[in-house]
């Protein structure tokens, strides 16, 4: 049985970056916040969303995940098919990845990739 995007996502980022998925909201047990171990910082959040809040058609929830992008390449990166304006984030600085085949999973990862490098510490530079 082929594995769901939303697990090949998870399992990505577990092999990556070593960072497992928490689910702080008991209410919602599947939303899934991936953050760095150290600062704490998301940098993605998995979850069902209905999808007539996307203005999807269809009926029914569809799973994405909401990611930083850096400002500069967003706006060419919302002009392609399955990748739309932040779902309850800023959307001047995160996208919402439809995790439903539309989006290639090669860029999927580049763009966790992102997210992780923009809320990771910056470093300090002593002089």
């Amino acid at each position: 049985m082929a594995k769901s995007l939303r697990t090949q996502v998870l399992d990505f980022i577990a092999k990556k970056y070593r960072v497992y998925g928490d689910k702080p909201w008991c209410n919602d047990p599947e939303f899934v916040v991936v953050r760095h171990s150290d600062n704490r910082k998301w940098f993605g959040l998995i979850m069902p969303v209905p999808r007539e809040k996307l203005k999807l058609s269809g009926v029914g929830n569809v799973d994405v995940i909401n990611i930083k992008a850096d400002p500069v390449i967003i706006g060419s990166f919302k002009k392609q098919s399955g990748i739309l304006p932040a779902w309850h984030m800023n959307k001047a600085s995160w996208v919402t990845v439809l995790l439903d085949g539309t989006v290639p999973m090669s860029d999927i990862e580049f763009l966790i990739s992102v997210s992780y490098d923009l809320t990771k510490n910056k470093s300090k530079i002593k002089k």
